[in-house]
């Protein structure tokens, strides 16, 4: 598996999958849920995300990507930061959208840096927790043969993933 990350607009990306970083009732929102229904077609995904909702925290569901170059989308409910409880559904949204993009034999997806943004997990953290479940997920299927994007909108949110990637 290999790991690579891109400044860029994830809604552009040409990854078999790119990830919602959406909510538990799977509803259009601000940050990059919000660009990511703007840019699919808000009425159809939401059409199609209401037939999935609610999801549990963690969980990951997955729709057609519209009008995306995206062939899908993979909604996963990240945790609201409280404390580092948080850590084990934050693993969980990554580690099972991989799971459900390998059960769909794709070869690209495309992640956010999810619960970063209004829900409030610290980068230092959710940096690690994030790449440390791509590797997990790696050695539970080592057979896989994904590429794994990380899309990010600025350089301060690219430098945590960087600096924690180059450590491994």
């Amino acid at each position: 598996m290999e790991i690579k990350l891109i400044l860029g607009d994830i809604t552009a990306s040409d990854a078999d999958a790119i990830v919602n970083a959406a909510n538990t009732k799977l509803k259009a929102g601000s940050g990059v849920c919000g660009a990511i229904f703007r840019a699919a077609g808000y009425f159809e995904l939401q059409k199609e995300c209401d037939k999935y909702s609610p999801i549990n925290t963690g969980d990951a569901v997955i729709t057609s990507g519209y009008n995306l170059k995206a062939k899908y989308i993979i909604h996963t409910a990240g945790p609201i930061y409280k404390d580092d409880t948080s850590s084990i559904y934050l693993r969980n949204s990554y580690y099972n959208s991989l799971k459900l993009a390998y059960s769909k034999s794709l070869k690209t997806i495309a992640f956010p840096s999810i619960s970063t943004g209004i829900y409030g997990y610290p980068l230092d953290k959710a940096s690690v927790i994030a790449i440390d479940a791509i590797y997990e997920f790696n050695k539970d299927y080592p057979e896989n043969n994904m590429v794994v994007y990380f899309y990010f909108i600025d350089e301060y949110t690219y430098s945590f993933y960087q600096k924690y990637l180059n450590k491994r």
